[in-house]
């Protein structure tokens, strides 16, 4: 199974893009702008947070994530600024990077805010050689390449911001770097590339009353050459004091989400991933939990 899940790991990761190459979250929402960097500052206050992420339990090598996260609002100048430092790690690859956003926000007359934003990433993309070799054979080319590759790359996004709507839609790793991992002869018909992700999200507060708030909210998530993906649930706000959601992941998995809010300003939250693909409970890894943390500086 151990060498199962790496050559599958390295084929669709690596050689050709069959899946997503940066990482998502059951709780992205929370985030902030893990996905537009448009949205950076929308809150026009303060944030810092972390997050960890892990998947497939009781398989070796399975996905983990961990996240930094923060951004500040400069009131007067209407500019939001923010980045976060994540490590993602796949079986034998390993994503190290920071990425950097800048927004500027235009107010509107229905008190609401349009935004555009521009980010920078940059990464280190690594291969561990050693556990490759189980699954490729010593003999294999792309083990006589390089371990390492270091990337830089860009993206940027559109969004609107309201009292009650929120929409977005943006697009990152736009020059699409190489990372030529391979340096030999062989002529090869596909080469490793950082490609282009397209992202849509939405979110509506519905007040429900005085008391109660519930939050639909969708993500899709396009790449060339893969399926397109979709997320999407909703979050029920009680008091302003603890929340929890139920979400679907297309093709995927469910999702279960619960989380609490101390003094309207540092929130918990927790979520429970049930797959059903590429894995499934009959393979004692198809499950997936999140945690985050944030502090929100409102006065």
């Amino acid at each position: 199974m151990k060498r199962l899940l790496f050559a599958a790991i390295f084929s669709t990761g690596v050689m050709v893009v069959s899946a997503q190459q940066l990482t998502t979250a059951s709780l992205y929402d929370q985030h902030g702008f893990l996905h537009n960097p448009a949205t950076t500052g929308a809150t026009q206050h303060g944030v810092i947070g972390a997050s960890y992420r892990t998947m497939w339990e009781g398989i070796d090598g399975g996905p983990q994530t961990a996240i930094l996260f923060g951004s500040g609002y400069l009131k007067n100048a209407k500019i939001g600024i923010g980045g976060y430092l994540y490590n993602d790690v796949t079986g034998p690859t390993k994503r190290t990077g920071i990425q950097t956003s800048y927004s500027y926000h235009i107010p509107l007359r229905n008190g609401g805010t349009f935004s555009v934003g521009v980010e920078a990433r940059f990464q280190q993309y690594s291969i561990d050689k050693v556990k490759l070799q189980e699954s490729l054979g010593s003999q294999d080319p792309v083990l006589a390449g390089e371990s390492k590759r270091f990337k830089g790359d860009a993206g940027l996004g559109l969004a609107y911001n309201g009292k009650k709507f929120q929409a977005g839609i943006s697009v990152s790793q736009l020059i699409q770097s190489k990372l030529d991992f391979y340096n030999g002869t062989f002529t090869r018909t596909e080469e490793a590339r950082l490609y282009r992700h397209y992202y849509f999200h939405a979110n509506y507060a519905w007040n429900v009353d005085g008391n109660t708030k519930i939050i639909p909210n969708v993500l899709f998530i396009y790449l060339p050459n893969a399926p397109l993906e979709f997320q999407g649930g909703a979050r029920v706000e009680h008091k302003e004091l603890f929340f929890w959601g139920v979400a679907l992941r297309a093709r995927q998995s469910w999702m279960l989400s619960a989380g609490v809010h101390v003094q309207k300003k540092f929130t918990i939250g927790y979520s429970f991933d049930i797959f059903n693909t590429p894995l499934s409970v009959f393979d004692k890894g198809a499950n997936a939990h999140e945690i985050m943390l944030r502090y929100d500086f409102i006065k």
